[in-house]
């Protein structure tokens, strides 16, 4: 598989609060892709503390533990990325603790595993993976948010959801509380289909339809990333945003 992550302070922000980054792991009979993408909150610069710990612990964590004897066990794999959720939670969560300048920081995180023909999508927060498959573009994840929750409960519509005054605001984040709730998603993959992670700063300020043109038209994932950020700063640039596209080979 290739990938390629990108970040972009926007146009208005003063720092990127955003933090993401990719590894491919190397199996005895394979490769395992492991991507993490965070959106920090906080202020004071604290909220790009918590997403860099969210990301580089998980991501450290998954290294270490996702292959067992030189094999994946995908039948544990979500026990695993579960366990890894938890261990950043607590970095985050004893950090705020322990450093006041840190306190009330925290971050969304989602996370995608991608082995043979399994994808495995988790999150915590409004950051977002889909999936590219064919000319099928779908939101794989469920943004833990009160527009998301006001959607399903149809009092407003998707469109309505993407102006509303309370979009930025979350229901679940990472180091917000001791233990967290971790929503996990698996998929089957097949060559050429492509997996998007991203920051609101892309998906609040570009409707999916766009995302998916976007990606249609060029073939190279860095090109994608960079058109991609190209377009949310030129919509909006008001937050930082952040993108990771891997595509199956």
């Amino acid at each position: 598989m290739i990938y390629n992550c990108d970040s972009h302070m926007g146009k208005v922000r003063k720092n990127n609060e955003d933090y993401c980054m990719g590894e491919i792991i190397q199996t005895d009979d394979d490769c395992i892709g492991v991507f993490a993408l965070a959106d920090g909150m906080g202020g004071h610069k604290k909220g790009e503390v918590a997403s860099k710990i969210a990301v580089e612990s998980i991501i450290d964590f998954l290294k270490e533990n996702i292959s067992q004897s030189g094999g994946i066990k995908m039948d544990y794999l979500d026990d695993i990325i579960k366990q890894g959720y938890n261990y950043a939670n607590k970095k985050i969560y004893t950090k705020a603790l322990e450093d006041n300048s840190c306190e009330g920081m925290g971050t969304t995180l989602v996370v995608a595993v991608i082995y043979k023909n399994d994808l495995i999508i988790a999150n915590v927060g409004d950051s977002r993976g889909y999936l590219f498959k064919g000319d099928n573009f779908r939101k794989i994840t469920k943004d833990h948010s009160v527009v998301e929750e006001l959607v399903n409960a149809n009092l407003i519509t998707e469109e309505e959801a993407r102006f509303h005054p309370r979009r930025n605001q979350i229901t679940r984040a990472m180091g917000a509380e001791e233990i967290i709730i971790v929503d996990i998603f698996r998929e089957k993959v097949e060559k050429d289909d492509i997996l998007l992670l991203a920051t609101d700063g892309l998906t609040g300020c570009v409707e999916d339809e766009s995302i998916k043109n976007i990606i249609k038209q060029d073939n190279d994932i860095k090109e994608i990333c960079q058109d991609l950020i190209n377009e949310a700063n030129n919509n909006s640039g008001k937050d930082n945003i952040s993108v990771i596209l891997s595509k199956i080979d």
